[in-house]
């Protein structure tokens, strides 16, 4: 059904590029950067209401941000589309009983941060001013909050980030917009005006937007995690990474699909953490 109605969306958006393929971009763009999940269950809220909390401001929005104090050096916890903070209660909790200053946010239009809409350029954004306030040095993200750190730490190179975590993290824009066009059923006329809308508001078309290519600029030790059979990121984003990122190690999971979460998946993150 979900995929019915998303060719009929597409079907739509197809029609209008016939008369304006700039008003027809914009739709598809709303469309993909509009979450439809990522708010706050009263469990999310109850445990977040444990940290300290501030708000971080960019642009016209604020990032609300979530702290838990420790002795050791800070970890930043950056989730992906359509999630926020509480996806890492498990792992909070695990790095708190170890001793670690732990750091988490809402990305815009997730949870109780500011905006309507997401894209990974301003996320990559918000996500550098965190990093930098709360001096953190190891940064662990989930798929685009991946991506968004990539961006970030290949812009400004943050000198006090030693360590990053990928989780099902997407390589590459490009293909993230191609499974989406397809998805959608997209005409070409729709896929060049929409190429033509990134490079206008962002001044880069999708393909510019190659993390696994940003990511030969890192001097932070990585630590890639992956399922062989992640159906919404594929595989092969992992391969990507690793032949360019440096000084990375890849663990490849079986059956933990895209989400990863699991406590062998934790515990690979605090072996890497505590190394």
């Amino acid at each position: 059904m979900k995929r019915l109605i998303a060719k009929l969306i597409g079907c739509f958006i197809n029609c209008i590029a016939i008369f304006s393929p700039q008003y027809a971009a914009s739709l598809a763009i709303k469309l993909f950067s509009s979450p439809q999940k990522g708010k706050h269950t009263t469990e999310g809220i109850d445990f977040l209401n444990t940290s300290f909390q501030e708000a971080v401001s960019y642009k016209n929005y604020d990032i609300i941000t979530y702290r838990w104090p420790g002795k050791k050096a800070p970890v930043l916890l950056v989730h992906g589309w359509e999630s926020n903070a509480f996806r890492w209660k498990a792992l909070i909790e695990n790095l708190k009983s170890n001793g670690f200053e732990v750091i988490a946010l809402d990305a815009p239009a997730h949870g109780n941060s500011g905006s309507n809409s997401f894209n990974v350029v301003d996320y990559s954004e918000c996500l550098f001013r965190i990093a930098k306030k709360f001096n953190a040095q190891t940064v662990v993200a989930h798929s685009l909050g991946g991506t968004a750190t990539i961006f970030f730490q290949h812009k400004y190179q943050l000198p006090q980030l030693k360590k990053l975590v990928l989780l099902g993290a997407p390589s590459n824009i490009k293909d993230v917009f191609r499974r989406y066009t397809n998805m959608m059923g997209y005409s070409p006329s729709v896929v060049k005006a929409i190429d033509a809308f990134v490079l206008q508001h962002f001044g880069n078309t999708p393909d510019y937007y190659n993390a696994a290519e940003f990511s030969k600029s890192i001097k932070a030790k990585g630590l890639i995690i992956h399922d062989i059979n992640d159906n919404i990121i594929p595989y092969n984003d992992a391969l990507d990474y690793k032949e360019q990122f440096p000084n990375t190690t890849l663990i490849t999971t079986n059956n933990l699909d895209h989400s990863l979460k699991s406590e062998y998946t934790d515990k690979r993150i605090l072996e890497f953490i505590s190394s």
